[in-house]
């Protein structure tokens, strides 16, 4: 398995928890507040390290650093993701996947043989704007399965949704919250512009400031008990 990128530790990618963070390349949407731009569009133009030497590199480190986070790109779409989460899990470390939950089967069998401890699925929008935040056209059944499934089966999961200027608003928050109604957490997300984007026009949008996010929030409590807001 290539991996195409490590930060070797990370405050914010695993909630509670230190962890290193590993970049699998390629993914299935074009969302266009992507910032990870080389991994969607070039998997494989940077530099790429085997995952032994990874392993071996965070099994030195592994007392500081317990967690690993296992982000993207996409990795279920990468083959050989469940025979790396187990190699982490049999070297002790926790960890955390994140995904846009297009492959539901490939997560539930992850979740069913215990090789991850958290999971943290992008809900890019309301389902009538799906397509749009994801710059194509979308499987919406694949993705209700995988929030039934993480619901149903992950030892611990949050939800999220980035709010960007010009695509979505405090009301597509709030319709997203009563899609998400009863999950344990929702995270709204500020929109933080930064270069390059997937789509250039949005790396000078200025953010919602955060009282809308928290606006937001409130108003979806009334559906899930626990909505954090990330600036």
């Amino acid at each position: 398995m290539r991996i195409e990128g490590v930060q070797a530790v990370s405050l914010v990618d695993y909630p509670g928890t230190i962890c290193s963070t590993v970049f699998l390349g390629g993914c299935n949407f074009r969302c266009p507040f992507c910032h990870n731009v080389e991994l969607v569009l070039k998997p494989g133009g940077k530099e790429v390290w085997a995952s032994d030497k990874i392993v071996s590199f965070m099994e030195r480190r592994r007392r500081l650093v317990p967690a690993v986070c296992v982000s993207g790109g996409e990795p279920t779409l990468e083959p050989a993701l469940p025979g790396f989460l187990r190699r982490l899990k049999t070297a002790g470390f926790k960890v955390k996947l994140d995904t846009n939950g297009s492959r539901p089967k490939l997560l539930q069998s992850i979740l069913r043989a215990g090789l991850v401890d958290y999971v943290a699925m992008d809900i890019k929008a309301p389902a009538a704007k799906y397509s749009l935040l994801t710059g194509g056209p979308v499987n919406l059944e694949a993705i209700a399965a995988s929030v039934d499934i993480i619901r149903a089966e992950a030892p611990a999961y949050e939800f999220r949704t980035t709010l960007v200027p010009g695509l979505l608003d405090e009301e597509d928050l709030v319709s997203i919250g009563k899609e998400l109604a009863g999950v344990e957490k929702y995270v709204l997300q500020q929109f933080r512009p930064s270069k390059p984007l997937l789509e250039p026009e949005l790396e000078d949008v200025h953010p919602y400031p955060l009282e809308v996010l928290e606006h937001a929030a409130e108003r979806i409590r009334v559906w899930i008990s626990d909505v954090t807001v990330r600036g």
